[in-house]
């Protein structure tokens, strides 16, 4: 089905929440598309690189629930992906092994988000040379 949007929506705190929904909703009423969530592997309040990799149980988590939810709301959503805990090589890492038309990254506000303290979604843009969208939303809690 060559006229389906493939969207790449990069989250993890916000996989879940309210606001990310609403925007994939509003995508998918523009015309067919395929959702494919990725959520970078970074644990929630890790500020050194060292611990990085401790944010895989905290990510797949956020996939399970997310994917869950945007299925039961309609969305056509693959199984998500755990990527890489820095953001911008876990999109490099899945730009390389799939063709998408564009990327949505949802972020916590300002005064939270540690990617939006690196201008994730203009460094998103740039190394991927997409349209990138990008979503304020809250962070959702992940339910045991």
């Amino acid at each position: 089905m060559a006229d389906r949007a493939e969207v790449l929506v990069v989250a993890n705190r916000t996989a879940g929440s309210a606001e990310l929904l609403e925007a994939l909703k509003a995508r998918a009423a523009q015309g067919p598309v395929k959702f494919h969530l990725l959520v970078p592997s970074t644990p929630h309040g890790v500020t050194w690189a060292a611990d990085m990799h401790a944010g895989g149980e905290e990510a797949e988590a956020h996939v399970r629930a997310a994917v869950g939810r945007l299925r039961a709301e309609g969305l056509e959503v693959d199984d998500g992906k755990v990527g890489d805990p820095d953001p911008v090589a876990a999109v490099e890492d899945a730009v390389n092994f799939k063709e998408f038309d564009e990327i949505i990254v949802s972020t916590l506000p300002v005064h939270l988000s540690k990617w939006l303290k690196v201008d994730l979604p203009h460094r998103v843009e740039r190394a991927t040379g997409k349209p990138v969208t990008h979503v304020i939303a809250s962070e959702t809690k992940i339910e045991a």
